[in-house]
């Protein structure tokens, strides 16, 4: 898909992202860069799913890089060849700096569909659609939440709702909850046996245990693995990645019946006060849909702000809706098979769904 000429806008190249040093200096300069940008989150997908990352610019191989969008390559005989800017991420906003680029890098991956190079395309942007996505399907459903951290701690918690949050912070010190952190075999354990009883709970199957074990060797000790324990056993955990000024909730799950400990809460608490002592002004914490309200309103009692998540698509899907029979049946199936089933289905599926 690599581009040909001098240079000026129309004209669309194509680079490695881990291995051209522009594309992380890019990253780190750029003020809408996300965690889901970085060399680290593309070499996880890689590594675990065999994605292959590319980026689109109008910068020539041999000028500074100043705009692209980053896309993965999901090849799969199941769902089809397609473009996703990027897979698995809550969001993936377009670095470009002028509406002429950004029409040109589209119009560019629109000609490689059109050759039937790849089925489709699909960028996850987070802010609102632009005039120059034409032709596009505009997805919405979902919300990104986002909480503010630059007040003072004591400020923060009286903000939080006082019988979903402040409560069952008190409530995880009263029980003498354990708070722990890292990313250890033995603590991704702890995180993995809870994630799959929710998603379970939730009639899916849970994400592949190599994607995490990806995630740690690529981000290091920016990820850390945040574990509730009572009476030594794990209850919940939730999994976060500093990235800059921001720290990012990604994953998170607990023992059902442990909930009303208030292990969850406390560890929302404790990675916002560690936030905080690092200079991090922001906790993202994710994309919800609007079909899982209970996850929105939980988020919104920390006192995050829900924006829109508009992604786009190109070309339009044909609106195809399951029957909710078929659904729940699915579900309940999922919920009911043996863990061996479930990692089947999470190590077979998970490659071809991005």
């Amino acid at each position: 898909m690599d581009g040909r000429g001098s240079g000026t806008i129309g004209e669309v190249y194509e680079l490695d992202p881990l291995s051209d040093s522009r594309w992380p200096a890019l990253v780190t300069a750029h003020s809408q860069a996300s965690v889901f940008h970085t060399c680290a989150w593309l070499s996880a997908l890689k590594a675990t799913y065999g994605y292959r990352p590319l980026v689109l610019t109008t910068c020539p191989p041999d000028a500074p890089l100043t705009d692209g969008i980053a896309f993965c390559e999901v090849r799969s005989w199941l769902t089809g060849s397609r473009l996703v800017s990027l897979p698995f991420s809550d969001h993936c906003e377009p670095l470009m700096n002028a509406p002429e680029a950004l029409d040109a890098v589209l119009k560019h991956a629109r000609r490689a569909i059109e050759q039937g190079r790849y089925k489709r395309m699909e960028v996850r942007p987070h802010t609102a659609p632009c005039t120059e996505v034409r032709d596009f399907q505009l997805k919405g459903g979902a919300v990104l939440h986002r909480l503010d951290l630059t007040a003072p701690a004591d400020q923060l918690l009286r903000s939080f709702h006082k019988d979903c949050i402040q409560r069952k912070i008190r409530r995880a010190e009263r029980e003498n909850l354990v708070y722990e952190e890292g990313n250890s075999e033995a603590q991704l354990g702890d995180f993995y046996r809870l994630m799959t009883m929710t998603r379970r709970r939730h009639g899916l199957p849970p994400q592949p245990l190599q994607w995490f074990r990806a995630l740690i060797a690529a981000f290091g000790p920016s990820l850390k693995v945040r574990i509730a324990r009572k009476d030594g056993i794990a209850v919940a955990s939730i999994v976060t990645i500093s990235h800059r000024r921001t720290m990012v909730y990604k994953y998170g799950c607990s023992d059902s019946s442990a909930n009303k400990y208030g292990g969850t809460p406390m560890l929302f608490w404790q990675a916002i006060q560690e936030a905080k002592a690092h200079g991090q002004n922001e906790l993202d914490m994710g994309r919800s849909d609007l079909q899982d309200p209970g996850l929105s309103v939980f988020k919104e009692h920390w006192g995050s702000v829900p924006a829109p998540l508009t992604y786009w698509q190109y070309p339009a899907a044909e609106a195809k809706k399951r029957p909710v029979g078929q659904k729940r049946l699915a579900n309940h199936m999922i919920a009911a098979s043996p863990n061996w089933v479930l990692l089947l289905a999470s190590n077979t599926l998970y490659r071809h769904m991005g």
